[in-house]
């Protein structure tokens, strides 16, 4: 039986939990470390694995690339769900999924995101570049006070509502504003409700908390953009499609938008040739927001169990138990 991780870039999966409970039942673990090229590069080296798994959503998966490992019996999805996963397929291939459980997900990326904040308003990003080059204060901005300044928050659910409240500790005046946000949740957390509209005009940080749906893709567009003030950050570390890149970069080399703190992108990993890569108005990290000793560790070890109790004929977790009357 072979066994193939994916995705493993910060080479961590074999320290983070014991993959040996696999090898003494025969299992054959493979990592890859590196980003697939193509379709095409991801069917011809995964061909020999009849489980993969998967790093949430780092390698999509649809039906054409699961139609070309004949192989594949079972995957093991770290993480809640995967949008770029298609279960259809799986399922009528009889191959279940599992997930494992969410981990400390929303304190690590709410943390994050909020770090996002304060290196973009402190300029820190060109700061550490000036230090690593030799250079000073050359470029760089005066700095932002976060007291008593407006943060607008799209999606006040989990990740949105913990980012709020780390935002009124700072002393900021917190707005919110999605589809579906009620009137008693924006009370609730003290927060103003407000219009779309409304948010974009007067925040000086807008910080985005949504799922990528059909719904959410390109929310963020041109016109959006142009509500906001010149002087705004931008902080996305949900999904990069939910902002219109090409409007985002625009805005930025045009003077139209001061700053983005960007975690996550259109396609990832970023290309090397990006031109986020070599703006000087951009904080720029990994897609590190679910990233954590703990959580990771959570994250395969919940995987091991998955593929220890379908070798045993009882897979649990199973998001497509579709699957198992096709098997």
């Amino acid at each position: 039986m072979k066994l193939a991780i994916l995705d493993d870039y910060q080479q961590l999966a074999l320290k983070s939990a014991d993959w040996d409970r696999l090898r003494r039942r025969g299992v054959e673990v493979t990592v890859f470390h590196e980003a697939f090229a193509s379709r095409d590069e991801a069917a011809a080296k995964l061909a020999p694995f009849e489980v993969l798994n998967l790093m949430r959503e780092r390698t999509p998966f649809p039906r054409e690339l699961i139609d070309k490992l004949p192989r594949l019996k079972y995957i093991a999805l770290t993480g809640l769900r995967s949008a770029s996963l298609d279960l259809a397929a799986c399922s009528a291939r009889g191959i279940p999924v599992s997930h494992t459980g969410p981990g400390r997900t929303s304190a690590v990326t709410a943390e994050l995101a909020f770090g996002l904040i304060l290196a973009a308003a402190r300029d820190f990003a060109r700061a550490e570049r000036n230090m690593r080059t030799g250079r000073w204060h050359e470029g760089l901005r005066g700095g932002t006070v976060l007291e008593g300044k407006r943060l607008g928050v799209i999606g006040l659910g989990k990740l949105g509502g913990r980012v709020a409240g780390y935002a009124k500790a700072f002393g900021m005046q917190v707005a919110a504003w999605s589809q579906n946000l009620t009137t008693e949740r924006a009370a609730e957390l003290g927060v103003a409700k407000v219009t779309k509209e409304e948010l974009l005009r007067t925040s000086d940080f807008v910080s985005i908390h949504l799922v990528l749906s059909d719904r959410t893709r390109n929310l963020i567009g041109a016109a959006d953009i142009a509500l906001m003030k010149p002087s705004a950050v931008l902080v996305n570390t949900s999904r990069g499609p939910i902002v219109n890149e090409k409007a985002m970069l625009a805005a930025l080399a045009g003077g139209k938008l001061a700053h983005a703190a960007l975690d996550v992108y259109d396609q990832e990993p970023l290309p090397a040739g990006h031109p986020l890569r070599s703006m000087e108005n951009v904080t720029l990290i990994p897609h590190l927001g679910y990233v954590s000793d703990d959580v990771l560790a959570g994250f395969w070890g919940d995987s091991i169990e998955n593929v220890e109790a379908w070798l045993d004929g009882k897979p649990t977790r199973v998001l497509n138990p579709e699957a198992l009357s096709r098997r």
